[in-house]
């Protein structure tokens, strides 16, 4: 699993049959002390994540274990959204603060 947040979202009217319905969204790839990298993913979006949200995703096989994206074809999935997380004992992200 990685960590990254939504930053936008990718419209395709025509796309491939199997992902017909499922909201395509570009997440910029964070370090683990939620440093935003200089790299982006667009992911199928399987839990209803928005703008702004941190997330965790899957890339590779691995995105095409959920039960939206299975047998799709998909290199990236977002299936969490991040409420907090801490490295060593510090906080290193709050959603809600």
């Amino acid at each position: 699993m990685l960590i990254g947040k939504v930053v936008g979202s990718v419209v395709a009217t025509r796309k491939d049959e199997k992902l017909e319905n499922r909201k395509l969204l570009v997440v910029q790839v964070h370090d683990q002390q939620n440093k935003p990298k200089d790299q982006y993913v667009v992911a199928v979006d399987s839990v209803g994540a928005g703008n702004e949200d941190m997330v965790l995703y899957a890339t590779g096989s691995s995105a095409r274990q959920t039960t939206m994206t299975e047998n799709r074809p998909c290199d990236a999935v977002i299936m969490a959204i991040v409420d907090s997380w801490d490295l060593g004992g510090a906080n290193v992200y709050e959603k809600w603060s």
